[in-house]
């Protein structure tokens, strides 16, 4: 069964690797395990990584109820708040050493969204208010200092001065805003809101979600923008098929916990032709490409694209009952489980296949961007998605 072989991946496989890259000396969690499976206890660790990873055993604790999750959870959520969270400044750094000293202090605002996802998904888990107020001081601060008259600004120095924004820009461009930072503050703040009602918060979200309607949705391509100037003009023909079909069940979650059908009718329509173009032009029967630059496709296979394409498809299948969607979703799992799930034992995931399906190595296991939040939370949707009756359990 396709539920059952997910739940296996996450009980089995992925939960039991990240538990053991818990670092019990200096906190937090281990953040660079190289191809080879070297896993080296002195490197850097990125915020957002143990944001994530926070995230995820909070989310797994409410799953599955098992108190070695919640404590997994609280030991990265003491990590966030002992170590990188500047007390002086607010905000959370980009980086600490092994130990948990600041080594690189850029102020990202897609860093403060994920510090924010992390501390709600603590303080629903474990009820402890002190995160949820540690969410809502970032929260604060990001319209304090991180907003303009069109938007969310980037990158910033440890004083909120700003900087250039190589951290979240690339294909040879310089973006002052982009698209990925848009949607994880949009996915912030709804985690946010559900867990506070705050009408700020909503308000906030409002402004957004007309953001991506109005400047990021290029309704002619039926695809997203990524990289923009101040003012929210495109600089880059780039289609990140990733990025679309992620975003499309996210605004969808969104739009769900707001409960506010105008918005909704409007929106769903864009959620609808994301899923379906990415579909048409990312799909090839089995897995799911990365992106296109001026024409040219990257069919290559990301950890990450995969896990968001197969959300993604549940979603569509679960919005218009077309079953090509679901049908996608599982040949997508099956292409994961056969190809992607790297099957040495103390390891994972790959994090990158060619187009043949072969492991490029040289790419590592565990680095700052790579840890359980994509494919953890692939987990978590299947689950919550058939457990809610929104779908048969389905034979793999």
């Amino acid at each position: 069964m396709f539920v059952d072989e997910v739940k296996k991946e996450l009980n089995s496989h992925i939960i039991p690797f990240w538990m053991s890259l818990k670092d019990d000396v200096n906190g937090g969690y281990y953040s660079y395990m190289d191809y080879d499976l070297n896993l080296f206890v002195e490197a850097s660790k990125g915020v957002i990584l143990n944001s994530r990873i926070t995230w995820f055993f909070s989310n797994s604790y409410m799953r599955i109820k098992n108190e070695k999750l919640l404590a997994c959870a609280r030991h990265g959520y003491e990590f966030l708040r002992d170590k990188c969270i500047d007390k002086k400044n607010g905000g959370v750094y980009w980086g600490m050493d092994y130990k948990g000293n600041p080594i690189d202090t850029t102020k990202h605002t897609y860093n403060q969204a994920f510090a924010i996802y992390a501390l709600c998904a603590y303080y629903e888990a474990s009820g402890e208010k002190e995160a949820l107020e540690l969410a809502m001081n970032i929260y604060d601060l990001i319209e304090e200092k991180c907003t303009d008259e069109y938007g969310y600004l980037e990158a910033f120095t440890v004083d909120f001065k700003p900087e250039s924004n190589e951290k979240l820009s690339e294909n040879g461009v310089m973006a002052e805003k982009t698209m990925n930072t848009l949607l994880h503050v949009l996915e912030g703040y709804t985690q946010l809101y559900k867990v506070s009602q705050s009408e700020k918060v909503k308000k906030s979200i409002y402004w957004i979600l007309d953001i991506f309607e109005t400047k990021v949705y290029n309704p002619a391509l039926k695809r997203q923008e990524v990289f923009f100037d101040k003012t929210y003009n495109s600089i880059i023909d780039l289609h990140s098929y990733g990025h679309d079909i992620e975003t499309a069940w996210l605004v969808d979650r969104t739009l769900e916990i707001l409960e506010d059908p105008e918005i909704e009718n409007r929106l769903n329509e864009i959620t609808k032709e994301l899923t379906e173009q990415t579909y048409k032009v990312a799909f090839n029967g089995k897995s799911f490409a990365n992106e296109c630059e001026k024409g040219i496709v990257d069919g290559n296979s990301v950890w990450w694209v995969q896990a968001e394409a197969v959300v993604g498809f549940i979603n569509g299948w679960q919005k218009t009952g077309e079953l090509k969607y679901l049908d996608a979703a599982m040949a997508l799992w099956d292409y994961i489980k056969e190809k992607l799930i790297d099957k040495r034992e103390g390891s994972e995931w790959y994090w990158l296949l060619d187009e043949e399906g072969n492991p490029v190595e040289g790419k590592p296991i565990v680095e700052p961007w790579k840890c359980p939040y994509h494919n953890g939370r692939m987990c978590f949707e299947v689950m919550d998605r058939f457990k809610e009756g929104k779908g048969e359990c389905i034979d793999a």
